[in-house]
């Protein structure tokens, strides 16, 4: 099952960023490394959110990266939500 964690993010967010990526990257990195994000990355024109998507058993690694994620603990994420996706085509 795939699962899409929605970030809606700070107002500069790209420059708000920069002093905690390296620390959301591993956090991602891991993720990805253990099966369970397959693709990741920042909305542009406006950058003003991020999509994340899981391929796991059921939404719990997605709300355990969010939960943990250092972009969501100081403030660069504002609001985030995890939907299943049923994909159709590809996957």
């Amino acid at each position: 099952m795939y699962y899409i964690l929605f970030y809606k993010t700070v107002e500069d967010y790209i420059e708000k960023r920069v002093p905690f990526r390296e620390a959301h990257l591993k956090l991602a990195m891991e993720s990805f490394n253990r099966g369970e994000l397959m693709l990741a990355g920042a909305l542009t024109d406006p950058s003003d959110s991020a999509v994340l998507v899981f391929k796991c058993e059921n939404p719990s690694a997605a709300e355990e990266f969010a939960k943990n994620d250092p972009y969501v603990l100081n403030g660069i994420v504002t609001e985030w939500e995890v939907r299943p996706w049923t994909v159709v085509i590809g996957g």
